[in-house]
């Protein structure tokens, strides 16, 4: 069974699924991981998700506001022995739902051009490709998705 937790960054069991998302995240950014790295600071997100499957943290999420009624999805990660489970699934689901409750109406994310996996689940949850946003304008690695929530 699990269970989702509402929370901030500044959880433990967060911030230690942040540091394996990032090694994760340097090795499939390569040398490119240093342009994305500086963007995804978890240190001051209001708005995190942790994912327990009997007690033990085996996910996360978070979203930050973008514009006032857009809300950017950041820091999914799962553990690779729990991919497939729908576990991803379930944490953007709630951030969605957490992020409606709060008035957003449209979700944005960016994510790797290698991640094969998280593009298609992002498609299979109503997310499409949009022209890179902000910061992402322009970097040929990035994807960036758009959804109305």
């Amino acid at each position: 069974m699990i269970e989702l937790i509402r929370t901030t960054s500044n959880n433990t069991d967060f911030e230690k699924l942040v540091v394996l998302l990032d090694a994760y995240l340097s090795i499939l950014d390569g040398e490119d991981h240093a342009f994305y790295a500086q963007f995804n600071k978890s240190n001051l997100l209001k708005n995190a998700l942790v994912c327990y499957e009997n007690g033990m943290p085996i996910g996360i999420g978070a979203y930050k506001e973008f514009e006032p009624s857009i809300a950017e999805m950041k820091r999914m990660y799962t553990l690779p022995n729990h991919r497939g489970k729908g576990i991803a699934k379930a944490i953007l689901t709630e951030l969605e739902n957490w992020a409606k409750e709060e008035n957003y109406d449209t979700a944005i994310l960016e994510t790797g051009y290698l991640q094969k996996e998280a593009i298609g689940l992002y498609q299979k949850l109503g997310y499409t490709i949009i022209e890179n946003f902000g910061q992402y304008k322009g970097v040929a690695n990035s994807i960036c998705m758009k959804k109305i929530i």
